[in-house]
């Protein structure tokens, strides 16, 4: 006999299931958001939002006599639904008396790597494509300085946004691991901005560490996070004028939308986010399976699930890592040869003592990224039968088992990482 949950997977390529059997001897429980099964919102919902922003205008009001328009949206590692909202964005402009050719969209890779026209696809709708120009954002090069933050960021935002006098950002606002929460003013730092102006924004996450600030940073940690602090007042200095970030429910589908000025939308936006993904941590997990959807190429996030759940009675972890196009090209944290990393590359070289074992089901094999994600003697299997083979060795009695759905998504809201 077998007991079976099914989870979510491969977000943006085929948007499909994956079936987890599991021996009917184990006990399974699954960690659930709050808002996992919040309704996804209607066209009608959407509209009305747009209309009805926080701390500001209406966009067809704030468009009224502008020039050029950049349109700035999150890239592939995010589940935001662009193209839902853009005819509704587009009608706004319209209103306003803004031709096309003044509009232009730049994709906030911040230092990620650049996009093909298939990615844009995905994300805009090929109607996009045929009527406006799509730009990846490049943090190498042309780039604007637009002052330096109260922390100490030298700002250098993308020339092409700066050139413009009407700026939108695009995204959606769910736990991260650095800012607490993402969405608000990350769009342009570290969204579009350069390298050097990342490199210092995410050093503030390892300083506040070091001043035994940890409860200020990481998935769930909002109240005085500096990071946010950093990306809010970087917004304000770039001139962001309007903000939309969507909510997500447990299918990665849109469930709440936020806009208006950047400060009031997110606030708003954070009003609604830190109940709707907090998590209750699962007791005396014996194996926590960890599935990474929305963000299924940046996995190394739902590392941090695994190592907390884990962490009051130790045991086995399994992390879900499924993403046909592999995990993204991260030029700041990457790993790029045995001796070639990027300038914030961290290696997990190192043993957890409640991590009995670990075991990463990845289909497509990316053995380039074991130094940033896999623990010594971590076991890569292609397939959940292959996966469960090695558990069920160990486990022949009764085992109690957490399945996490989508660690991308959710924070654990009582308990922060400090390992």
């Amino acid at each position: 006999m077998t007991k079976s949950l099914t989870v979510p997977n491969r977000k943006w390529h085929g948007d499909g299931t994956l079936d987890l059997d599991f021996p009917d001897r184990w006990e399974v429980v699954e960690c659930l958001m709050n808002g996992h099964s919040a309704p996804e919102l209607t066209p009608h919902e959407i509209e009305t939002a747009l209309r009805n922003p926080a701390g500001g205008p209406r966009l067809s009001i704030l468009a009224g006599g502008k020039h050029k328009v950049a349109i700035i949206f999150d890239d592939i590692t995010r589940a935001t639904p662009v193209g839902l909202i853009l005819p509704y964005v587009l009608a706004e402009l319209k209103e306003a008396g803004i031709p096309d050719r003044a509009i232009r969209f730049i994709c906030a890779l911040g230092c990620h790597g650049a996009h093909s026209y298939q990615d844009f696809e995905k994300k805009l709708g090929r109607e996009i494509l045929d009527r406006f120009p799509v730009y990846n954002h490049n943090s190498y090069e042309n780039c604007t300085y637009v002052g330096e933050t109260s922390q100490g960021t030298r700002l250098c935002v993308n020339s092409e946004v700066m050139s413009c006098d009407l700026k939108i950002g695009i995204g959606s606002i769910v736990a991260h691991p650095q800012t607490g929460f993402g969405g608000g003013g990350k769009i342009i730092l570290p969204g579009i901005a350069s390298l050097d102006s990342i490199e210092h924004y995410h050093s503030l996450e390892n300083k506040a560490r070091k001043e035994g600030r940890s409860d200020t940073v990481g998935m769930g940690n909002y109240i005085d996070n500096p990071l946010a602090r950093d990306f809010t007042e970087a917004a304000a200095m770039a001139g962001l004028d309007f903000k939309i970030d969507f909510a997500l429910n447990g299918s990665a589908r849109p469930c709440a939308l936020f806009c208006g000025s950047p400060e009031h939308e997110y606030n708003q936006a954070l009003e609604y986010a830190v109940p709707h993904y907090a998590s209750k941590p699962v007791p005396a997990t014996d194996i926590a399976v960890v599935n990474t959807y929305s963000k299924g190429n940046e996995s190394n996030i739902g590392m941090i699930h695994g190592i907390l759940m884990l962490m009051e009675k130790g045991g086995d972890f399994l992390l879900i890592m499924d993403c046909p196009a592999g995990q993204v090209v991260h030029y700041l944290n990457g790993s790029f040869g045995e001796t070639s990393k990027g300038r914030q590359f961290q290696a997990v070289n190192f043993n957890i003592p409640w991590i009995k074992r670990m075991i990463i089901l990845c289909p497509q094999f990316e053995q380039s990224q074991a130094d940033q994600l896999a623990m010594p003697g971590t076991i890569w299997v292609k397939s959940w039968a292959e996966g469960l083979d090695y558990l069920a060795r160990d486990y022949p009695g009764y085992a109690k088992v957490t399945v996490v759905p989508d660690a991308t998504l959710q924070y654990l809201s009582n308990l922060s990482l400090t390992v």
